[in-house]
């Protein structure tokens, strides 16, 4: 097992890790563009104004992580990198195009609206892409689950557009599993304004908003198992019946219960560690179900890496920039942190 894990599966690693991190923190940002969308009631202004206050101040620097995982895999796994960029071109291009509107939208709202409705209009933009990016990127990664994304690469030119640039990401499975990940980024994003807001009314509208995520939750990730079965069979065989798929769930399960447990007794902090632990348990259980592969059916992490050399560059550029960049991160929240807290 150990002759088997080596620099390509420690890259592969690394990405996974950005990727848990970019959820753990943009995608709770995202979230909270959701409920921005979903704000109700007598204190939907306030709702409003702390959702701003919570992301507004590091939520660009989440975004860190996401190119770290497109560099990493341009640079690690190019013929993978490739693969994606041409066959999945078209939701990775909008999912772009929505983290690129969302933040222009966010900044224009809060400082460049003149008018209430200037203010309501760019709200809308935010909200509507703040929504609609976390689902294309749960899409993205459905795509790739199904083995699609790898048959369409050896069809291009061979069958039309809709076949290879389409149909391998507009289907039950990879939809489904967009809308897991939209429930799950909801889920964190109540979860950790009901923690982070001193207001109790506002804590509860939270914590309510927390409860029904955690249902969404439920219902997605059954729904995206029940797709699996006819559309990503390897992946749902790695998560129901392999070695390590009994311990996984039942981690999983325990998680998820204690999140909405501490959400039922008020219990934030212990609530904010459950759902953060749940949502990483279900990103990592992908990404075994999925080992090796990088892109199924036949791009495995030992056959599309990059050169060793190629590798060992990488890696010290990695340390280097760990040096920099996670002190600098770490210095950045608790700035905002200490200012929020006075």
């Amino acid at each position: 097992m150990f002759a088997a894990f080596g620099l390509p599966e420690f890259f592969a690693g690394i990405i996974v890790v950005a990727l848990n991190v970019y959820v753990l923190t943009g995608g709770a940002d995202f979230g909270g563009g959701v409920w921005d969308l979903l704000v109700t009631g007598p204190r939907r202004d306030r709702q409003r104004d702390f959702i701003a206050h919570a992301i507004g101040p590091i939520w660009e620097a989440n975004h860190v992580w996401l190119v770290l995982v497109v560099v990493l895999t341009f640079t690690a796994f190019p013929a993978a990198f490739a693969t994606l960029g041409t066959v999945l071109h078209l939701p990775l291009a909008l999912m772009l195009v929505g983290i690129v509107l969302r933040g222009s939208a966010f900044v224009f709202r809060s400082y460049g609206s003149r008018t209430p409705e200037q203010r309501r209009n760019w709200g809308r933009i935010f909200a509507v892409a703040s929504t609609l990016t976390p689902l294309l990127l749960g899409v993205v990664i459905g795509a790739v689950s199904t083995g699609a994304v790898g048959v369409a690469q050896t069809q291009i030119g061979a069958v039309p557009f809709r076949n290879v640039y389409v149909a391998p990401w507009l289907s039950p499975f990879p939809i489904a599993v967009g809308v897991l990940a939209l429930a799950l980024f909801a889920m964190l994003a109540a979860v950790y304004l009901a923690y982070e807001t001193r207001d109790d009314a506002l804590r509860e509208d939270f914590r309510r908003r927390a409860l029904a995520a955690a249902a969404a939750v439920f219902v997605a990730a059954f729904g995206a198992l029940a797709f699996a079965h006819r559309e990503a069979p390897m992946m749902r065989a790695g998560l129901v019946g392999s070695a390590w798929a009994l311990p996984f769930q039942i981690a999983t399960g325990v998680a998820a219960l204690t999140a909405i447990g501490a959400l039922w007794r008020r219990r934030y902090a212990v609530a904010r560690l459950a759902a953060a632990a749940q949502v990483s348990l279900i990103l990592w259980g992908w990404a075994l179900a999925q080992f090796p592969y990088v892109v199924p059916p036949s791009l495995t992490i030992r056959n599309t890496v990059a050169p060793r050399i190629t590798l060992v560059i990488v890696a010290w550029a990695l340390a280097a920039g760990a040096v920099l960049l996670i002190p600098s991160l770490i210095y950045l929240r608790r700035t905002f942190a200490t200012r929020q807290a006075r």
